[in-house]
């Protein structure tokens, strides 16, 4: 399966993630140790360079302490944020 080219997503992803890891006060390191993957994978997953399979996904959601529907739904948030902000909606 090729990866999204949806970079509104993608970035909306990395988003999510990094401000999801930093809200509970963890590191790239923590979060990895948590979820048993290599912290480099955390670090391209938030600077937009991989993808996760669904698998590392609800990893990354637990280690979050999300549920995999709510990993989503800030994501979905997120990008709805940006794709306003592309739009000019959310100025003032």
């Amino acid at each position: 399966m090729r990866p999204s080219r949806n970079t509104v997503l993608i970035k909306a992803f990395s988003a999510a993630l990094r401000a999801r890891r930093l809200e509970l006060g963890m590191t790239q390191e923590d979060l990895a140790g948590v979820i048993e993957l290599d912290r480099p994978y955390i670090t391209l997953m938030e600077a937009g360079t991989k993808q996760p399979s669904l698998s590392v996904l609800w990893r990354l959601a637990l280690g979050l302490r999300l549920t995999a529907a709510e990993l989503a739904k800030r994501v979905d948030e997120q990008a709805t944020l940006m794709a306003q902000k592309a739009s000019g909606e959310g100025a003032d």
